[in-house]
């Protein structure tokens, strides 16, 4: 795989500060990449078969969703995300964002990872598997990486992110 941009990499264009949705095909996903942004943080990413009308190509983010697509690396880390779910699924999320690159983790993993969660509660890894259902940013919240747990991302994407970073 290729290398991609450091977390910290100042040539990161920052969001618009605008409102606003944009979306680009991707050939590889065959489908849509949509990502909506408020002021400065992305609030929704989907892969929709069509984009929303009035929609923008033109969004540094969707630069590289492109290049990670095309196999280079890149963890999303350092883009800001808006959660708007939930503080018990906030918690989950957040863990999830902590898996890194090429490497997957089990629901009772990720349980483990979030505080005040227990792995050998089932209404615990319930809370998981309703987290990572529930996740407005696919993707950037990485939940393609949580091998036994159900994805935002609709079947085939998933398998493809998945297969991006050889899980």
């Amino acid at each position: 795989m290729l290398k991609g941009r450091p977390a910290d990499d100042a040539s990161m264009e920052p969001p618009t500060g605008d409102a606003g949705i944009y979306a680009r095909e991707s050939s590889y996903l065959d489908r849509y990449v949509q990502l909506g942004e408020a002021g400065d943080r992305i609030i929704s990413l989907s892969f929709p078969s069509q984009p929303e009308d009035d929609v923008s190509e033109d969004h540094a983010l969707l630069d590289r969703i492109d290049e990670y697509l095309q196999g280079v690396e890149d963890d999303f880390t350092d883009v800001t995300v808006g959660l708007t779910v939930p503080t018990d699924q906030r918690t989950v999320l957040e863990a999830v964002r902590e898996i890194p690159y090429g490497e997957d983790a089990s629901v009772a993993q990720v349980a483990r990872m979030t505080p005040d969660l227990d792995d050998d509660d089932e209404d615990d890894l319930a809370q998981v598997r309703e987290s990572l259902a529930a996740n407005p940013v696919p993707l950037l919240i990485p939940d393609h990486r949580v091998r036994d747990g159900p994805s935002a991302a609709p079947p085939p994407v998933e398998q493809k992110l998945r297969a991006i970073e050889g899980l």
